[in-house]
């Protein structure tokens, strides 16, 4: 027999799509972030937003990438491209004093960026 049987490949390329579809939801941003609740709607706008996280410690991250409060704004202009106009989302841990988040949106809007949120859960059905 001459011919290429291509059933076991198509087989192992379909079990690589459902494993790669299960896992794709999972890679999202990986710092450990407690958020607060709100009753708020949830915002439409971008679909990959540019996050900006403050952990329980206060350490500032982009993405999952820590870095030094000093170095945030170069850092958010170099990644934008100087774009103001880039949705930008605060996440604070729930625990972490109040001014510091304040500060960190503080910084991003004195580099100039214009569309600044915060994020939060939304509260559980249950309670």
């Amino acid at each position: 027999m001459s011919d290429i049987n291509v059933t076991p490949m198509v087989d192992v390329m379909l079990v690589l799509l459902v494993i790669f579809m299960v896992a794709a939801p999972l890679m999202t941003v990986g710092v450990e972030v407690d958020l607060p609740e709100t009753s708020a709607a949830p915002m439409t706008g971008q679909d990959e937003p540019l996050v900006v996280s403050v952990s329980a410690e206060g350490t500032i991250y982009i993405m999952d990438s820590e870095i030094a409060q000093d170095t945030l704004t170069e850092k958010l202009a170099a990644i934008t491209d100087n774009k103001a106009d880039t949705r930008i989302f605060v996440r604070g841990d729930k625990t972490i004093d109040y001014g510091r988040v304040m500060e960190v949106m503080g910084l991003i809007k004195d580099a100039g960026f214009t569309k600044v949120a915060l994020i939060a859960e939304l509260p559980a059905k249950g309670s």
